[in-house]
């Protein structure tokens, strides 16, 4: 069973929020140069925007010198030039945001691109453990998020830093006096805004979970919508996801409530900051130690010392959401991938199809043995089935077998080489697969029969087809070979994609056959052609079979009997039935 978020305490709260920003940092690195023309064109932009308020004072002091010594053209010409300098500050802006948008596109394509090429070396362990939707929600929403920070929130940081500290400077040179009540709102909002981010992280990391949560349930439930439908459980999973969606409602209310309540309270500290520059400019002014000119620029300053100070709080939740995500995304980059292949590992060649299992105990858990002391011999060009209850460990034998698990004691054998010493690659492509879960991708039914097979001619394909028994079926669509399907296969029902799938194995060029309940989506009289067509069309070829319909595999040249993880028959169909012990009783509960 897949485990969900909850179950994963990597998703709750970011652990290493340093080590994940200076992972983040290390992705920029390519763009390192485009970031610094970034930055120093927020630096003239905000400088820019920083001397309008000095240019306001010159313009209030020209036209505060009274009645009838206004030198209008000299507010004029302040003023004008407060307009270039806005105006060209607001065009500075307007490049800088883009070139940080396109560095996040970039960046979040490569991060997509890391994350999907780390999957394809992940261990199936790792996919039977996580939910899909989990994974997904990793690729898309958290990296997305993590860009947004990237590409606008980045940009926000760097125009309040340089806004903050030209603004400080200039009050600084305008009144010392003045400056002195920065002293009391600045220690407050610092106090305030790391007390409520150590409130907010813990708050959007679960908002991160509870979303993949959600997102894992609305995946499996789609996968399987007409089950749901066929049993009329809409009622019963509708009331499922309202727990899923009620859970990241709140998550989602949490995290933006303590979240959004930092910028307002910020404001409030900075409007303490303005009156009190207010009762303290008066004072100075009356003893004449600043005038019209320093009070109405210094106010202007403190407004854009304070602004960008709220738009920081503000900013910070949006960074806490986006480290949590971005570690998310990191663990999954973390993740231990699948055990590189032994530095002498042969290349598995002249494939005969010779297997030997000799005592092998696996278990998917610690201390949870389900394979104990297997033992198998399967000579080339044989059909070996492998029957017996749910759970016994038919499937496990498969997955050892293709190398998707390592065994835990004992050794197995492909042409006398034991499976450790080969590449893991060369001796998959020693198996043709066909598996109980079709898999079909979106594009044309030639493609999707073609599919393991480079260059495959439509004579080949058709020959397949038709050994397949679904040439007869495709024949019938509107375009032939030539129809377009989705990856769910649209509206080809299931025994037709088993078909469309058994004729991309019987196409693959493969010594070694595995069949994990692969017609179990089709009726007995086309299984019986099926199987006919594929002991034609894979002689001299080792095929495994798993199947619950005791009735195809009746031709089999050796049936193992597995009960809980061990053989406790084989033989032929004819001998285990004459032997009337767990087979015999089997195959008689099937036909009573």
């Amino acid at each position: 069973m897949k485990k969900s978020s909850k179950e994963q305490p990597q998703s709750q709260k970011p652990k290493d929020r340093r080590g994940t920003l200076l992972r983040l940092i290390r992705y920029t690195a390519n763009y390192k140069y485009i970031m610094i023309v970034a930055l120093l064109l927020c630096l003239v932009s905000n400088l820019m925007a920083l001397a309008g308020p000095f240019l306001a004072g010159r313009a209030i002091s020209a036209a505060a010198a009274g009645k009838g010594k206004v030198d209008f053209s000299l507010v004029f010409y302040y003023a004008k030039l407060m307009l270039i300098f806005y105006v060209a500050s607001s065009l500075l802006t307007l490049v800088i945001n883009f070139i940080m948008m396109n560095v996040g596109r970039r960046i979040g394509q490569q991060m997509r691109e890391d994350v999907f090429q780390k999957l394809m070396k992940l261990p199936v362990r790792y996919f039977d453990q996580n939910a899909a939707g989990d994974i997904i929600s990793h690729v898309s929403y958290d990296i997305d998020v993590t860009c947004v920070c990237i590409s606008t929130d980045l940009t926000q940081i760097m125009t309040s830093v340089v806004t903050v500290v030209g603004s400080f400077v200039m009050m600084l040179y305008i009144s010392p006096p003045l400056t002195l009540t920065m002293l009391v709102t600045i220690p407050l909002a610092t106090v305030y805004t790391k007390h409520m981010s150590g409130i907010t992280r813990p708050l959007f990391s679960r908002r991160s979970a509870a979303y993949g949560e959600m997102n894992g349930y609305v995946e499996e439930i789609f996968s399987g919508q007409k089950t749901v439908l066929a049993y009329a459980q809409e009622e019963s999973f509708l009331d499922h996801f309202d727990k899923y969606n009620q859970e990241a409602s709140d998550a989602f209310h949490r995290a933006n409530y303590y979240g959004m309540t930092m910028g307002p309270t910020v404001g409030s500290i900075n409007n303490l900051g303005l009156a009190l520059i207010g009762i303290l400019g008066s004072v100075l002014y009356m003893y004449g130690i600043v005038t019209l000119e320093h009070i109405s620029s210094f106010v202007l300053y403190s407004r854009k010392f304070s602004g960008p100070i709220n738009e920081i709080a503000n900013v910070v939740t949006q960074i806490f959401s986006a480290l949590s995500a971005a570690e998310r995304v990191f663990h999954i980059l973390d993740e231990a991938e699948e055990l590189p292949d032994r530095a002498d590992a042969a290349v598995l060649e002249d494939v005969r199809g010779d297997v030997k299992i000799e005592n092998v105990s696996f278990g998917y858990a610690p201390g949870k043995t389900i394979i104990r002391n297997f033992n198998l011999n399967a000579d080339a060009g044989k059909l070996i089935a492998i029957v017996g209850p749910t759970g016994a460990g038919k499937t496990t034998i498969i997955n050892l077998l293709m190398r998707f698990y390592d065994v835990d004691e004992g050794q197995i054998f492909v042409d006398g080489n034991e499976i450790r010493d080969v590449t893991r690659a060369s001796l998959r492509r020693a198996y043709a697969m066909v598996l109980q879960d079709t898999w079909l991708f979106n594009g044309t039914i030639y493609e999707n029969i073609a599919y393991g097979k480079e260059g495959a001619t439509r004579e080949e394909v058709i020959a397949v087809a038709k050994a397949a028994k679904i040439h007869h079926y495709i024949m019938l669509l509107p375009d032939g070979y030539d129809t377009v399907i989705g990856e769910d296969g649209g509206n080809i029902s299931k025994g037709q994609k088993q078909l469309l799938t058994i004729a991309r194995a019987m196409l693959y060029d493969a010594r070694m056959l595995i069949l994990d309940e692969a017609t179990s989506n089709v009726d007995t009289g086309t299984e019986r052609q099926i199987q006919a067509a594929m002991r034609e069309l894979m002689a001299d070829k080792t095929c495994f079979v798993i199947a619950h319909r005791l009735s195809t595999i009746q031709n089999a040249d050796r049936i193992l009997v597995v009960d809980q993880g061990n053989i406790v028959e084989q033989g032929t169909h004819q001998e285990l039935i004459a032997q009337k012990g767990f087979y015999y009783r089997l195959y008689a509960a099937q036909y009573e």
